[in-house]
């Protein structure tokens, strides 16, 4: 049987979990513990057939992700509401970087990361995002190969468990090439996001030429030159630039909304904007057919 939440070979414009409803104490990205199970429905309502999995560090084992309850109740509004979950971010791994903790921490946090896979796994997420940036931001060459020995220790239980990692980071292109290449490019890759780069001002012609066809899932936002999210359009990034590059490449993986909140509360309206400028930039890169 077909498992529809298996989304594959098919570039799906998705949202962000939690960017459909309110904000949590004000934050721009955090569990929607109270309104969650509401976003399903209006992604369907507008159109939108796929959701990337937030999951923080606080309550980890109380997320209905990590809860068997909770997983069946994802399963039964994903089937009902058509709403896929190729992807999880995983804001836990920023806040709490098993990379960057002494050993009894350590330990634990491993754990954690694969008991987060299994249960990945039980709703069909194949992609799990680790954000090298800000409190995850690898700050010397211990940490990065503490975060390596780990992944290639496990990379039979990724293989088993077709589970692929994917890393944002804060590296310049060149040394985020040189930090990929250290791991196999079968279970591991790039999430690439666009706010994020600009806000460093990285040319994404040097990211590209760098990256590649490791890039496996593109998170679309904006942000201004070492400042944060904006709308759309109205920062640093050139998304005509970065979406005729993801051409180049033939990129065909996922893209996300992490978008700007709605100064006026209405997100369903950005989300659907949102989701017509990205459809706009991916058709204008497309080759015109012939008559």
């Amino acid at each position: 049987m077909k498992n529809f939440l298996m989304i594959a070979n098919k570039s799906i414009i998705g949202f962000m979990q939690g960017r459909l409803c309110s904000q949590v104490n004000g934050k721009i990205q955090a569990f929607p513990w109270n309104e969650w199970e509401n976003e399903f429905s209006i992604a369907e309502s507008i159109n939108i057939s796929a959701m990337e999995w937030t999951l923080d560090q606080e309550k980890l084992y109380e997320n209905p992700l990590m809860t068997r309850e909770g997983q069946r109740k994802i399963r039964a509004l994903s089937s009902f509401h058509h709403i896929g979950i190729p992807s999880l971010t995983g804001d836990c791994f920023m806040q709490a970087p098993f990379w960057k903790s002494d050993d009894g921490l350590k330990s634990q946090l491993q754990k954690d990361f694969l008991a987060i896979c299994d249960a990945c796994l039980s709703i069909g997420i194949q992609m799990i995002v680790i954000p090298l940036v800000d409190n995850g931001s690898l700050e010397n060459s211990q940490q990065e190969d503490r975060l390596v020995d780990f992944f290639l220790s496990h990379e039979k239980f990724f293989t088993h468990k077709s589970i692929k990692v994917l890393f944002e980071s804060d590296f310049e292109p060149l040394n985020f090439k040189r930090f990929i290449n250290r791991l196999p490019s079968d279970q591991f890759g790039i999430n690439y996001d666009i706010g994020n780069s600009a806000a460093l001002g990285f040319d994404p012609r040097d990211e590209f030429a760098a990256y590649d066809s490791r890039v496996v899932n593109v998170h679309i936002k904006d942000r201004v030159r070492d400042g944060t999210t904006v709308p759309l359009g109205s920062g640093s990034a050139d998304f005509e630039l970065v979406f005729s590059e993801l051409k180049k490449i033939n990129y065909s993986g996922n893209y996300i909304l992490q978008t700007a909140r709605a100064a006026d509360g209405d997100h369903e309206v950005a989300i659907a904007k949102y989701r017509d400028m990205v459809q706009n930039w991916i058709a204008e890169t497309r080759p015109s057919k012939r008559i």
